[in-house]
């Protein structure tokens, strides 16, 4: 019997990399509900009146309110992102399994750099 041997694990050595794109679209939809009343109160507090807005400007540039930002930002580019991903394969453009693979993998990769850029933006 061969020795036993570490194995890596990784979240998609449980799920398959398709599926791990398919529920992080699902969750940033919740996020992106979520995140637009967010959005909306700071709006209404700074088309409330000069002070409102000067209260949204101070809680957008605390580290609290642009991680806040930040993570609607980044859950609107994702699914964005996917969004284009499905709309393409509504034209049946990589339309097979690895064709989906390929997608996924995109599209985590072009939501991480917009993350990033998101962030170096924000900070």
């Amino acid at each position: 019997m061969p020795p036993h041997r570490p194995v890596e694990i990784s979240p998609t050595s449980y799920l398959p990399v398709t599926a791990v794109a398919s529920i992080t679209h699902r969750i940033t939809g919740v996020a992106l509900f979520a995140g637009t009343a967010y959005l909306l109160w700071i709006l209404d507090a700074a088309l409330r009146s000069e002070a409102g807005f000067a209260q949204a400007g101070a809680l957008l540039a605390t580290p609290v309110g642009k991680l806040a930002l930040w993570a609607v930002l980044a859950a609107l580019a994702y699914h964005f992102v996917a969004g284009i991903k499905h709309l393409l394969f509504d034209f049946h453009v990589g339309h097979s399994l690895a064709g989906a693979r390929v997608a996924a993998w995109l599209t985590l990769a072009a939501a991480a750099a917009a993350g990033l850029g998101l962030a170096l933006w924000l900070w």
